[in-house]
């Protein structure tokens, strides 16, 4: 696994980057370049349980490590989501379960935020990640900016 950074600025004051980020109507439209009709499901609770899953329910269960808003969340992928099925025991998920994705938030200024993504990737998903985390960030600016 390689550690990978994503960083971006945006000319939004920092809770509204943060609420962009993670609001249930806008969280599918900046991760739509990782997977179309994406969400996330989270209970929000340091421990607690977050899917991220398609719109059939397919995807990732997570656990939330950190939690410190609008400044950070740290997320622990734990498995994947199946037909309701969880599952953080087979050979192919414990390959890379317990890889975290890190999102820093810093208030440059009360009008300008700096977002950054810490995260672990295998070298097959490097592109993909890129690209996700590439053309989000641009959304995502553009929907706080604009």
């Amino acid at each position: 696994m390689e550690t990978k950074n994503y960083e971006i600025h945006i000319n939004a004051p920092i809770q509204k980057v943060w609420d962009l980020l993670w609001n249930s109507e806008t969280y599918p439209i900046w991760t739509q370049y990782f997977m179309a009709d994406s969400q996330m499901k989270s209970d929000w609770e340091i421990g607690g349980k977050t899917y991220f899953i398609d719109k059939a329910g397919q995807g990732m269960v997570s656990t939330i490590e950190s939690l410190d808003e609008p400044n950070e969340v740290v997320f622990k992928h734990l498995g994947t989501v199946k037909d309701g099925v969880e599952d953080t025991e087979s050979k192919e998920v414990k390959e890379w379960s317990g890889v975290q994705e890190k999102y820093f938030l810093r208030a440059i200024n009360e009008n300008l935020t700096e977002l950054r993504v810490v995260t672990h990737i295998s070298g097959e998903h490097e592109k993909y990640m890129d690209n996700g985390f590439d053309k989000g960030f641009a959304m995502l600016k553009n929907m706080a900016e604009n």
